[in-house]
C-alpha cells in the first residue's frame, strides 16, 4: 500500500513537472494553442451537427480523416504518396465531389470543417513534444476560461441546461468524460497495438455514426450520399489493403 501510494505521488509530481515544462516552452505552448483551437472548432461543429440532424455529414468527416492525413503529410511534411495512397485519395475526392453535388452547402461545410480541423489537430499533436495527458491538460486549461465566459454570458440571458435538474447536469458532466476518455485511450492504444489493427479500428466510430444516423435518428440516405459513401469506403479499402501488402510499411494516421 505504501509503495503504491509513493508511486502514485511520484507519478503526480512527474506529471506536474511535465505540465509546467509545457507552459514554459513557448514553441510547444504556441502549438498547443493552435491544437486547442482546432479541437474546439471540431467539438463545436460536431455538437451543432448532431443537434441539427446532420450526423451523416459528421460521419463522412471521420471516414475522410485518415485519407486527409495522408494528403497533409504529402503537402506539409514532404512525404511521398505511393500509388495505393494516390488511388485512395482520388476515390475519396470523387466521393466528396458527389456529396457536394447531392447535399446542401451546410452539410458539406460540416464534413469538411470536421475533417480538416481534426486532421490539423492530429498533425500538430504529432509534432509537439508534449505527452498525451499533459497536452490535453494544457488544451483544457486554455479553453476553460473561454467556455466559462460563454456560459456566464448565456446564463445572464436565460437559464442554463445545468439548472434543469440534477439529471441534466449529470448527463452534461458525463458527456465531458465520454469526450475526453477516447482521446486518452487512443493515445495509449497506439503504443500497444499493431498499426494495421489501429488502421481498422479508426473506421469503427464513423461506421457506428453512419448506422446511428440512419437507424436511430432517421436521416434520409439519398442516392448521391450513398454513392459518396461507396466511393469513400472503396478508397478506405484500397488504403487499408494496400498497406497490408508484404514488405510495405503501413502509414496509419495518428489520432491523439
Amino acid at each position: 500500500m505504501v509503495g503504491a501510494a509513493g508511486g502514485g505521488h511520484r507519478h503526480r509530481r512527474a506529471a506536474g513537472r511535465a505540465l509546467r515544462a509545457a507552459f514554459a516552452d513557448r514553441r510547444a505552448l504556441a502549438n498547443l494553442i493552435a491544437s486547442a483551437a482546432c479541437i474546439a472548432i471540431n467539438w463545436l461543429v460536431y455538437v451543432w451537427a448532431v443537434l441539427h440532424g446532420q450526423v451523416l455529414a459528421a460521419s463522412l468527416a471521420y471516414f475522410l480523416n485518415p485519407l486527409l492525413n495522408v494528403l497533409l503529410g504529402v503537402v506539409l511534411l514532404g512525404e511521398r504518396m505511393n500509388r495505393t495512397q494516390g488511388v485512395a485519395v482520388a476515390l475519396a475526392g470523387a466521393g466528396v465531389a458527389l456529396f457536394a453535388f447531392g447535399s446542401s452547402w451546410v452539410a458539406l461545410g460540416i464534413s469538411l470543417s470536421l475533417a480538416v480541423s481534426f486532421a490539423l489537430y492530429g498533425l500538430i499533436r504529432k509534432t509537439v513534444s508534449v505527452g498525451a495527458l499533459e497536452g490535453l491538460m494544457v488544451e483544457t486549461t486554455l479553453l476553460a476560461p473561454l467556455a466559462l465566459g460563454y456560459l456566464l454570458w448565456l446564463g445572464a440571458g436565460e437559464p442554463l441546461a445545468f439548472e434543469q435538474g440534477p439529471g441534466m447536469a449529470g448527463l452534461l458532466v458525463l458527456a465531458g468524460a465520454v469526450t475526453t476518455a477516447p482521446l486518452l485511450l487512443f493515445s495509449a492504444a497506439a503504443r500497444r497495438l499493431r498499426l494495421a489493427t489501429m488502421g481498422m479500428l479508426q473506421f469503427l466510430a464513423p461506421s457506428l455514426q453512419f448506422l446511428l444516423a440512419i437507424l436511430v435518428f432517421g436521416e434520409h440516405l439519398t442516392p448521391a450520399r450513398l454513392g459518396c459513401f461507396a466511393l469513400i469506403w472503396a478508397g478506405l479499402a484500397v488504403y487499408v489493403l494496400g498497406g497490408r501488402r508484404p514488405g510495405r510499411r503501413e502509414a496509419t494516421p495518428t489520432r491523439v
